[in-house]
């Protein structure tokens, strides 16, 4: 299998409460080592591990983008019935 990159098992990435997700300045000024002698390019491996890690940063923040909107419509619709129940009972219902 050579050239292809492997495939992450799901569930199996362990990250401890010390880790800090990526920087956008970390992932602008990363730098990869050249290939070995004989090979074109960046170290395959390397590049591997950091797409991976920043696949899962992303992947992160659209999961916490997600509940917030979750959370967001959540709100409105509250404080949407509740300003309806406040103009009911103040008689201002037509």
């Amino acid at each position: 299998m050579p050239n292809q990159r492997p495939v992450p098992v799901r569930g199996a990435t362990y990250r401890s409460s010390a880790y800090a997700g990526l920087l956008p300045w970390q992932v602008r000024g990363r730098r990869f080592r050249r290939a070995r002698l004989g090979r074109r390019g960046l170290a395959p491996d390397e590049v591997y591990a950091f797409l991976d890690r920043v696949a899962g940063d992303l992947a992160a923040v659209q999961h916490a983008l997600a509940e917030s909107r979750r959370e967001t419509a959540r709100v409105k619709g509250a404080l949407r019935d509740w300003q309806s129940a406040q103009a009911r009972a103040r008689g201002y219902d037509r």
